[in-house]
């Protein structure tokens, strides 16, 4: 796939009309050149399924609540507008995020697949073969927003249910999917908007140390990737707030989008 690399344009602009759907929404402009905040009234939402569809998934949690809908959907249509009109990557982009549930077959149209708060997760013997089938036949997982240990070991068991023969390995930042669009020269640990505003720290629930990990298949394919410590979804929701840094809103687009490049040239 031929993708055209371009310099970093700091702004999020508005979404294109389109006539041909009913759905409405608004959304916040940032000129963040000027350091202006608009917000405007979008036109109706195309629906049209396009090169590249963004797909989270839904899956069962462990304790209270519906971990899965973390952030959505602000997060994912946020990225989206973000993806379409400041990235401005060569790939044909639709303009509504889906949800996914782990056993609908549908599951095999999205090569690139968002889970957030995976340290909640919690896979049935059922879900994780249709997982591994998923993966295996060339699906790639991009997990994000879970903290300290107790999380990360939930993370790996889950993994294990899944791909029991691959290990989780840590990324060096050479690997090719740090610069596949972006050059991506730091692990960053990207914070939760109110623990950053209101508490001053990038941590939580002693995840300490932000790091990029992976399982890697035999032909060298990276499966699932891992941002460990870190919440680049909360990034893509308030990059539009000025109290939350620009850095991590920049960080967070730059990252998810070498991963979708990724999933869709490998």
């Amino acid at each position: 796939m031929a993708v055209v690399r371009v310099s970093l344009v700091l702004a999020l602009a508005a979404l294109l009309a389109s006539p041909a759907a009913p759905l409405q929404r608004r959304r916040i402009d940032r000129d963040i050149t000027q350091g202006r905040r608009l917000e405007r009234p979008v036109g109706p939402i195309d629906t049209t399924r396009r090169e590249f569809t963004f797909a989270r998934l839904e899956y069962d949690s462990v304790g209270w609540g519906e971990s899965w809908q973390v952030d959505w959907p602000k997060a994912d249509e946020q990225f989206l507008l973000g993806m379409k009109h400041w990235v401005r990557s060569a790939i044909d982009i639709s303009e509504l995020p889906i949800t996914v549930a782990i056993k609908d077959p549908a599951i095999f149209e999205y090569p690139f697949i968002y889970v957030v708060e995976p340290g909640m997760l919690d896979l049935s013997r059922e879900q994780a073969e249709q997982l591994r089938e998923y993966l295996l036949r060339g699906g790639f997982l991009m997990l994000d927003d879970f903290w300290g240990e107790w999380e990360w070991r939930n993370v790996r068991e889950q993994l294990r249910r899944v791909l029991p023969e691959f290990e989780v390995q840590e990324l060096e930042l050479s690997h090719p999917v740090f610069h596949c669009y972006f050059d991506i020269d730091e692990v960053l640990q990207v914070p939760n908007f109110h623990n950053y505003v209101f508490r001053g720290r990038t941590h939580e629930k002693g995840g300490f140390e932000p790091h990029y990990d992976a399982i890697i298949d035999d032909a060298g394919r990276i499966l699932v990737f891992i941002a460990r410590n870190a919440d680049n979804g909360d990034a893509w929701e308030w990059i539009d707030d000025p109290r939350y840094p620009l850095k991590y809103g920049l960080g967070a687009y730059r990252l998810a989008t070498n991963l979708i490049i990724y999933s869709m040239t490998h």
